[in-house]
């Protein structure tokens, strides 16, 4: 997951407000995927946040672990099913990126 690139020429359609264990919504703790042809990028600014990735919609134990310090961020692929853990002091936002000439799904 980290060490996926976004394209270069793709472009941020939109970004969170920065969410903490106190306003993160729901569904970013559950299992969830990103939309057709958006890559979300997960930036964390305080504490730490895990991300698991499953392998489809049905599985239930993750195919990947990715912990996200401080002053780090990871990338999501498109279409990907994952969910997020969020240490007690963790802020952070993300950023979902499109094709420069598509505008994508909803992020």
């Amino acid at each position: 997951m980290s060490s996926l690139l976004i394209p270069a020429d793709w472009k941020v359609k939109r970004s969170t407000p920065f969410f903490t264990k106190e306003n993160v919504p729901a569904a970013l703790l559950s299992h969830h995927n990103t939309a057709a042809g958006v890559f979300g990028q997960l930036c964390v600014m305080e504490g730490t946040v895990t991300y698991y990735g499953f392998a489809n919609e049905q599985a239930t134990e993750p195919e990947k672990k990715v912990v996200i310090h401080a002053g780090q961020f990871a990338t999501s692929p498109p279409q990907y099913w994952h969910r997020v853990e969020l240490s007690d002091d963790a802020r952070f936002n993300i950023h979902f990126w499109v094709a420069e000439e598509t505008d994508g799904e909803n992020g």
